[in-house]
């Protein structure tokens, strides 16, 4: 469930720049508030690059596995070749999506992404841990949770690795075919490719190393994201909602609603908070009005003041 909470007049106001659009919520240039904006995103693709690099040179280039995307790419042309390096060849493949990304996505998502594509380059040139794994099924769930790991954490900034993220994007925005579909019928070109200069053994390893991989990156996706979602009914409803903005600092919003057996009208408090602090609702709740209902339910994604931004591409 998806869930972007309704404008209120109860949540906290966005003063960096006077808009409420959240495609444009983001802190003014100039001020320390986008200088730190600019380094948590920096520093995610940092963290991501390295943790990829980590999996890549640790586990999955000494078993003669391929990666998924462009790194995949760059490895079985590293195979073939012998040369150059797999980061070179990664840099390389780069260039012209970057060139045609130039056109198609924003100019916030283009420059992150570079950013991305810079330092794993860098990383994939530099991290490169001496594992001495042998057996080759440690080698795909290590190497496939560690990618994965720095894929979904990269991806939690405004950028992204580089690589086919840019031509998935172009590719949905004109033609409307999705992004995960269009990852693997690339995925699925490499695996074949690499079946003409591999052994079937190592094919077959990579397929799991890419499915650990896929598996990993959405739990890391999803794992940040997830808040609590709460519907209250109660007679209190207005000393709940006053609690709930002064004493969580989270906003909330009123629906209305009327009893299915009285057909009285009714108050509904809607409101969203993150895992910690749905016991303290909870407790909040129940302290002002033991007869309430409450409903709590999981969401995936939450987008607005006070939670994510909406990354737009």
């Amino acid at each position: 469930m998806t869930i972007t909470p309704p404008s209120s007049s109860d949540a906290p106001e966005h003063t960096s720049n006077g808009c409420t659009d959240p495609d444009c919520m983001d802190p003014a240039p100039g001020d320390r508030q986008y200088a730190m904006f600019v380094l948590k995103n920096l520093l995610l693709l940092a963290l991501g690059a390295v943790l990829y690099a980590a999996g890549f040179n640790g586990f999955a280039l000494p078993h003669t596995m391929l990666a998924g995307g462009i790194s995949g790419l760059s490895m079985l042309l590293y195979y073939v070749l012998g040369v150059p390096d797999p980061a070179v060849w990664y840099a390389l493949l780069n260039v012209p999506l970057y060139v045609l990304g130039w056109i198609g996505v924003s100019r916030r998502f283009f420059w992150y992404s570079l950013a991305g594509a810079g330092m794993l380059t860098l990383c994939l040139e530099l991290v490169r841990p001496a594992m001495h794994v042998a057996d080759p099924v440690l080698a795909v769930l290590a190497g496939g949770a560690l990618m994965g790991a720095g894929l979904g954490i990269a991806l939690h900034s405004m950028g992204s690795l580089g690589g086919t993220d840019i031509i998935a994007i172009l590719v949905f925005q004109k033609y409307g075919f999705p992004v995960g579909r269009f990852n693997f019928l690339v995925n699925g070109f490499i695996l074949g490719a690499g079946l003409v200069v591999l052994p079937l053994h190592a094919v077959l390893y990579s397929l799991a190393m890419i499915f650990v991989c896929s598996a990993t990156l959405e739990y890391f996706l999803g794992v940040f994201n997830q808040r609590k979602m709460a519907l209250i009914i109660s007679d209190k409803y207005e000393c709940i909602a006053e609690s709930i903005t002064t004493r969580l600092h989270r906003g909330c919003t009123l629906l209305t609603g009327e009893g299915g057996f009285t057909h009285s009208p009714k108050k509904v408090v809607l409101a969203v908070v993150n895992n910690i602090q749905i016991k303290r609702l909870e407790e909040l709740v129940y302290t002002q009005d033991p007869r309430a209902f409450m409903i709590t339910l999981s969401t995936s994604t939450v987008l607005g003041e006070g939670f994510l931004k909406r990354k737009t591409y």
